[in-house]
């Protein structure tokens, strides 16, 4: 007799395995992921079309939601290039994460999303230390991007696993003998990427947990700093000492971006220039200082948003990070989420150093990994998932 499952955990068979699937793949492969992905929206908006799915979205969701449709409804028709804009936007779609995540994973079942995702990142990070130490990829020229595209991409999400790792290890007595045999990989990994940026959020991110856990604990700091200059490589102290060079060719740069970047809010203050267009008129706003001729993006969060979509969705964007923050604020006391809200806090924090020389936060495998752990511990607080069967 064939096994009949109850209407309300049918969507749930499907979701939470193709959820596993989804957060191993994210540190490996935007392609998977993002498939996966697809799937997984299919099946939450076909449990909520029929009434099987009614989880709450989570706190931070409706500022993303005001951005995503300031985005599309301002930003977009009011772009120098409409379509170009159009097509740029798919990655409010992303947003979605938050509500899927919610759906499928919670109660315990958040716990286990953490350790899926580390499981990835340690072989994507040991991936990154064998390019680093075997294939000689030990220079700015060619540095460590495991199997991502790019080394910023890769530096970004190892990042935000160290915050996930740090805070297991500090708050879960659970799973800290896992958390200390994923962290050094992870670390090690990091710093051969020779990113600053991420360092930088990494370090803030670190400062966080332990002021969290406890202050006094930040007295480990500077001796984990004069080990850490004691034992590394040359290139990777010389690429430290270099962030406060302003004769590097890179600082220089950024700082010639911030001025460009102001130029484009100051003549496009309300809508902005339009999603994906910085590229397209950097160049009319380029300062004689700028080293290259061209860039992608800003290299800062706030920044880049504000050029292309104007300061009402920098300002949204703002609104989303205070919710996020104040609900994992609030989450901290709960025995049932505070491991994960921790993490969540230092991912926030991460994010938000790294993305002052980064645009991190339209980097498509950074921001759903960031989505997921930001989302979890309200998915531990929901209660258990349904039964199958």
């Amino acid at each position: 007799m064939p096994l009949r499952l109850p209407a309300a955990s049918r969507p749930d068979a499907v979701g939470w395995p193709v959820l596993l699937l989804f957060v191993f793949a994210l540190p490996l492969s935007i392609a998977v992921s993002q498939i996966l992905l697809t799937v997984l929206a299919g099946v939450w908006l076909a449990a909520r079309a029929d009434g099987a799915e009614r989880s709450p979205a989570p706190a931070f969701f409706t500022p993303l939601l005001a951005y995503a449709a300031w985005t599309v409804a301002v930003s977009v028709p009011f772009s120098l290039a409409p379509a170009t804009s159009l097509v740029e936007s798919r990655e409010v779609l992303l947003f979605l994460v938050a509500p899927i995540v919610l759906a499928f994973a919670r109660g315990e079942r958040a716990r286990t999303v953490v350790t899926v995702a580390l499981a990835a990142g340690a072989v994507n990070a040991v991936a990154g230390i064998v390019q680093y130490g075997i294939l000689q990829y030990d220079n700015l020229g060619q540095r460590p991007s495991g199997s991502m595209g790019h080394y910023m991409t890769y530096a970004g999400l190892l990042m935000l696993m160290l915050c996930a790792a740090l805070s297991r290890l500090l708050f879960d007595a659970r799973d800290r003998a896992g958390a200390l045999v994923v962290l050094p990989a992870l670390s090690v990994a990091l710093v051969v990427t020779l990113t600053r940026s991420a360092w930088i959020g990494a370090a803030a991110a670190g400062g966080l947990l332990l002021v969290l856990r406890d202050r006094r604990l930040l007295a480990l700091a500077p001796v984990a700093a004069v080990v850490f200059l004691a034992v590394a490589p040359a290139q990777v102290t010389d690429r430290l000492y270099s962030t406060f060079d302003l004769r590097d060719p890179t600082n220089r740069d950024r700082l010639a971006m911030l001025t460009a970047g102001a130029g484009m809010v100051r003549d496009h203050p309300l809508t902005g220039i339009g999603p994906g267009l910085v590229e397209e008129v950097y160049a009319d706003y380029r300062p004689a200082n700028a080293v290259n001729e061209t860039n992608p993006h800003l290299h800062n969060v706030p920044l880049q948003i504000a050029a292309e979509r104007g300061l009402p969705a920098l300002a949204l964007w703002v609104w989303f990070v205070a919710a996020a923050a104040r609900d994992l604020v609030r989450r901290l006391p709960d025995p049932a989420s505070r491991t994960l809200a921790a993490g969540a806090l230092a991912a926030m924090a991460a994010m938000l150093a790294a993305g002052l020389f980064e645009y991190n936060f339209g980097d498509s495998e950074f921001l759903m990994l960031l989505l997921v752990l930001v989302t979890l511990p309200a998915s531990a607080a929901a209660g258990p998932a349904p039964r199958i069967g």
